[in-house]
């Protein structure tokens, strides 16, 4: 028999899949797998990348360590039967939370699912006490969120902010928790800028952070249930409208990218631990992947400038060995390193899926399967 070192080796490298056909094999198996300190090991040697798709029916997987396309840890979530069909609005440690298309005559439902083992749940619905202001319910939702760390409890959370009935600019926060299996309100309605969009939101730091266009901001604490703000957008150009090209999470850091005009240079900017303000982290240059790839090149029709670069930022991924731009330009998706100023293409997609690809920052969610267990799906 070989020794219990090797053989733990051994299955930290294997996918996930393989992983839970060896839980039901033994005992010690099953006791190995299930370890906080295995699941914490398989988390750092996970594959990092990101799951694409506009139907759920069509998810094309993008590993950032160049994995091949017979690498995909999974292509639909067709185990959801919803007659609606489903769409994903958030993800967190490798499960998923969806939500079924609109329909008429049919009730919304909400999903967490993990596709690793192709199970999910169903989500009740949501809380239908009245409002604290004029007793009619908070009914329009605006924004849906997962909140789930394997690494301190095996319980998730989904936040929801709702748009009350008795003003426009009005909001509750209601969260609901694996533990208690429950929704409930939490705090008082709030009010909100007027251009504030909540269905774009970075989870961070146990907090979900927002940016409207014209750069007002808001974050709410997941365990403190309390509202606050961020400092100012870094830039200074004088626009109506910000923008913002990327917005999200990597390595414990908020970054937004902003790009004014028709140019293949920007920079990353990270928030402080502290929320003091925003910081230079990068200046990323694109032009040697402009000029390996011309067709990134197009013609511009607004403005003084005369060309635009057709490219979507869809992730950072920060690390020890490197700090990654998953880029997404016209046929191709690219993997430029903010180190080195290197770049590498990770894969290439068809015409058919090229077009129902076209992405942003927003549309693309950061994903590596793990290990999930206590209250999975």
């Amino acid at each position: 028999m070989l020794p219990l070192d090797l053989i733990y080796e051994i299955l930290l490298r294997l996918p996930v899949k393989s992983l839970l056909r060896f839980k039901c094999v033994s005992k010690q198996l099953l006791s190995l797998i299930s370890s906080l300190q295995f699941r914490h090991h398989r988390r750092i040697l996970a594959s990092p990348g990101v799951i694409l798709c506009r139907t759920t029916d069509l998810i094309h997987h993008i590993s950032l360590l160049g994995s091949n396309n017979s690498d995909q840890p999974f292509t639909s979530l067709s185990f959801v039967h919803d007659s609606a069909g489903i769409k994903i609005p958030h993800s967190s440690h490798g499960l998923l939370l969806c939500r079924s298309l609109y329909k008429l005559g049919k009730t919304c439902s909400y999903y967490i699912c993990n596709p690793s083992t192709k199970k999910f749940s169903v989500l009740p619905q949501f809380c239908a006490e009245p409002d604290y202001v004029s007793g009619s319910e908070s009914r329009t939702i605006s924004g849906v969120y997962l909140v789930f760390n394997p690494t301190k409890s095996p319980h998730y959370q989904v936040a929801c902010i709702r748009m009350c009935s008795s003003s426009f600019n009005s909001y509750q926060v209601e969260i609901y928790s694996s533990a208690t299996r429950a929704w409930r309100l939490s705090g008082s309605p709030f009010a909100a800028p007027f251009d504030m969009v909540f269905d774009n939101g970075v989870l961070w730091n146990a907090a979900i952070h927002w940016i409207s266009p014209t750069g007002a901001s808001l974050c709410f604490d997941i365990d403190q249930e309390r509202l606050g703000t961020m400092p100012g957008l870094p830039s200074n150009e004088k626009w109506s409208r910000r923008r913002l090209r990327y917005f999200g999470k990597s390595g414990g850091h908020l970054h937004l990218t902003e790009i004014y005009g028709c140019t293949s240079q920007f920079q990353v900017f990270e928030m402080e631990k502290d929320y003091s303000c925003w910081v230079r982290k990068y200046n990323v240059d694109l032009a040697p992947v402009v000029d390996a790839f011309p067709e990134m090149v197009r013609n511009c029709i607004f403005g003084n400038d005369s060309v635009l670069y057709a490219f979507s930022i869809l992730c950072l991924q920060e690390d020890e060995d490197d700090s990654l731009l998953l880029l997404h330009i016209p046929g191709k998706f690219v993997s430029y390193s903010l180190r080195n100023r290197t770049f590498k293409v990770l894969d290439s997609i068809s015409k058919e899926s090229n077009t129902a690809l076209q992405v942003g920052c927003f549309h693309a969610y950061q994903f590596r399967l793990w290990l999930v267990s206590g209250t999975e799906p």
